[in-house]
């Protein structure tokens, strides 16, 4: 049985078919696998499991995004220094994500270096990813600027990676004139801050939250999944009720950063469970729709973590008894799919202003454009039309920066950081964030001590 186009069609081709850029489905994927990326590792890769996370976790987005391949220069065949994989080299591992290793670089193609690798002059974009503490992004190379590419925040080195997505990205859709032109970047320690700028406020990874709440597992949870497992937990030290009612399908390979062909038709909790188990994460499942009648009980995780985009059950997050919620939301449709917002309860508005039940969101009128006309021409029905014409448009890459800010924000409110109650900007101009700061207070919701052999690394 076919699987219908609202659960089958690439989320990212949605874009160019709801722009009006193309006329047919077949069109925006033609787009797509025209973009590809060639990722260049210098000599830090054996060595750094902060270069080997911004290598594997660029693959994994961009393979999702750039269907005409990403291929890696510099490759060595070395061993695996983080959870992120579970392949014994890295030639294995980014084989499994979706990358290929090359001897030479396509010169069609944009370029996006880790480390201190050398770059011949071309005429196409290329990007340094760099980092240190916990700020991250991209710089093109012409610019010979670079942070110190540490390990003292394993997330900065993820954050690099989804920026530098971000801005290939936009380079082939052509709709960004700055980018391969500009350094973008963020801290997460001290968002809307200059991300470029030294912070010796920045506190010392220590302590990590050990007990959570994960609340839908599609575009959102797992970016939270995938940046949990970037932080250096002593095995069991990390505790999580995963909640979905739903199975993957084809269009979450194309958002969903552990979704994979092979896994399509699984229970999303079942999945991300065996993916987190085997990195020594336990999980619980929830397999039921979160909704006013979900409580939480005494001896369950205080803390949760929202990634759902049904506002009826974020209204009723404050409902469930959870003593601190984050969620975070993307924006929808061809002119705001890059935004991202993350609040936090309690704050100072409720859940229940912020999603009023009396309004529904009216998703962009798109049924209109050419390639929806071109569909309506071919057969699908009136149903099928509205309901892909409903379905957001959607990038890995942004859901994984929102990520970014969800678990930034419980690793700040355990080291000593301030807490933010909103977050909100887009990915095409990182500088200019909305935030407001909220009233800090201890974190007592349970902690892991950081791994004493990350200790060691950094």
């Amino acid at each position: 049985m076919t699987e219908p186009l609202h659960t089958s069609l690439h989320r990212t081709a949605k874009y160019f078919m709801d722009s009006g850029r193309v006329r047919t489905t077949e069109e925006a994927m033609d787009l797509l696998k025209s973009f590809g990326l060639t990722i260049v590792c210098g000599p830090e890769i054996r060595a750094s499991p902060a270069a080997q996370i911004a290598l594997l976790t660029l693959v994994n987005l961009a393979r999702r995004t750039f269907l005409a391949g990403v291929e890696i220069v510099g490759l060595e065949d070395v061993p695996v220094l983080t959870q992120l994989s579970l392949e014994l080299d890295l030639v294995a591992a980014v084989s499994k994500l979706g990358g290929r290793a090359v001897q030479k670089a396509r010169p069609a193609w944009p370029f996006a270096i880790i480390g201190s690798a050398d770059m011949q002059p071309t005429e196409l974009p290329a990007w340094r990813m760099t980092w240190q503490g916990w700020r991250a992004g991209v710089v093109p190379i012409r610019d010979a600027w670079a942070m110190t590419d540490d390990e003292s925040m394993p997330l900065a080195p993820a954050l690099a990676a989804s920026i530098c997505a971000a801005e290939v990205f936009s380079f082939h859709a052509g709709d960004r004139s700055l980018s391969g032109r500009r350094a973008s970047g963020l801290s997460i320690w001290r968002p809307g801050s200059d991300w470029m700028a030294p912070d010796d406020t920045e506190a010392t990874l220590s302590f990590l939250p050990s007990r959570l709440w994960l609340i839908g597992l599609g575009n959102l949870g797992q970016a939270y999944s995938w940046l949990l497992a970037c932080l250096p937990y002593q095995n069991g030290g990390l505790e999580l009720v995963l909640q979905d009612f739903d199975r993957l399908a084809l269009s979450n390979d194309s958002t969903s950063v552990l979704t994979n062909v092979d896994v399509l038709g699984q229970m999303k909790t079942r999945w991300a469970a065996e993916w987190l188990e085997a990195r020594g994460i336990r999980t619980y499942l929830e397999e039921r729709r979160f909704t006013s009648s979900t409580k939480r009980q005494t001896d369950e995780p205080a803390v949760a973590l929202c990634g759902v985009d049904n506002a009826l059950a974020r209204s009723v997050l404050e409902d469930a008894g959870f003593d601190l919620i984050i969620e975070s939301g993307l924006g929808a449709g061809p002119q705001s799919f890059r935004n991202f917002a993350m609040h936090t309860f309690p704050g100072p508005r409720r859940a229940t202003e912020l999603w009023p039940t009396t309004i529904s969101a009216e998703a962009p009128e798109v049924s209109h454009m050419p390639a929806y006309t071109d569909l309506k021409d071919k057969g699908v029905d009136a149903c099928g039309l509205a309901q892909l014409a409903s379905r957001t448009v959607g990038v890995p890459f942004v859901g994984l920066i929102a990520g970014a800010f969800v678990i930034s924000e419980l690793l700040r409110r355990l080291n000593g950081g301030t807490a933010y109650d909103v977050i909100a900007g887009s990915i095409t101009c990182l500088d200019d964030l909305d935030v407001c700061a909220g009233a800090s207070q201890i974190y007592d919701f349970g902690f892991s001590p950081v791994s004493p052999a990350s200790l060691e690394c950094a």
